[in-house]
């Protein structure tokens, strides 16, 4: 399976071996340079953390680009593509499932020797990256999160939708490439904000029906993985005084308002940014308002930690 012609991007790009394949990230930013670490001088800050970001699907760490962008000049910033999705490795015999993803994370994070970390999520980037951080909170230096949920969906459209789509009939949508042909627009609020181009870069990390796999486990996992959903969510307690910021799309049609609620709730010293004209990808419909949003709340956690 060739991922070529996936668009290139202008930062460092590396593979990390993870056990069932190699996963790909991106990697920029102060101090990821080393010229930075032997800087000295008057008035120097102590270094933030990095900021690990985690997708959903169908997207890749494309997703993160106008992050990446915009804070590296302060920051550290690392995006990396699940296993199945984008640049990394495709294993045939590995379950993809949300919690085995969420295994690879502590590979990552020890392998990048991470003491600490600002953790970013999306969509099925929170389950994945947050049981990662209730395993390991007292290296949690902050929370991003864009869009997600952390408990059962049973009851919901999306358990529905994830049980019809488990079946014979979902299995060859998905084979067609469904996920980002068709499910990735209707989760925009304003379609005219996905570009031919940008739309062409998540197309293109699905390449042939083989490579289509991954973004179907996960469609199955909407309601197969419930359980292990509920029980991430009861120990959310962990997690309640971290710094947290949620950059929220209003118009998401899948965890819009109601999962907002749920996080305010689960997070209450939270600093909260609703985006009311964005749909499920902040960080495609409104960049700007997200890269400032961070920037802000970067800037103000680590003027707190530090004091």
């Amino acid at each position: 399976m060739k991922t070529s012609s996936l668009p290139p991007l202008p930062w460092p790009s590396r593979f990390i071996d993870v056990g069932p394949g190699r996963v790909h990230m991106l990697d920029t930013g102060i101090p990821s340079t080393p010229s930075n670490a032997s800087d000295s001088g008057k008035g120097e800050r102590e270094e933030a953390p990095p900021l690990l970001l985690l997708h959903g699907t169908p997207t890749w760490s494309f997703l993160y680009r106008h992050l990446l962008a915009g804070l590296a000049d302060r920051h550290r910033v690392i995006a990396y593509d699940h296993l199945g999705f984008g640049r990394s490795d495709r294993p045939q015999d590995w379950g993809y499932r949300p919690r085995d993803h969420s295994r690879i994370v502590a590979r990552i994070v020890d392998s990048l020797e991470l003491e600490e970390v600002i953790l970013g999520v999306h969509d099925f980037g929170g389950p994945i990256g947050l049981s990662w951080a209730l395993d390991h909170v007292e290296r949690v230096r902050g929370l991003v999160l864009f869009n997600t949920w952390m408990w059962s969906l049973e009851g919901t459209s999306a358990a529905r939708m994830g049980r019809w789509l488990s079946g014979r009939i979902g299995r060859t949508l998905y084979r067609w490439n469904f996920s980002p042909r068709i499910l990735l627009p209707l989760g925009f609020a304003d379609r005219k904000r996905l570009s031919r181009e940008t739309h062409r870069a998540y197309l293109d990390a699905f390449p042939d029906p083989a490579s289509r796999h991954a973004p179907w486990i996960f469609a199955r996992e909407l309601a197969a993985s419930g359980p292990w959903y509920q029980e991430l969510w009861e120990r959310r307690e962990a997690l309640s005084e971290l710094p947290a910021l949620l950059l929220w799309g209003m118009r998401d049609p899948a965890f819009g308002p109601s999962a907002l609620a749920r996080w305010e709730e689960a997070l209450p010293g939270a600093r909260i940014e609703r985006l009311e004209d964005v749909g499920h990808f902040p960080q495609e419909e409104a960049p700007r308002e997200v890269v400032r949003a961070l920037r802000e709340w970067l800037v103000s956690i680590s003027d707190a930690q530090g004091e």
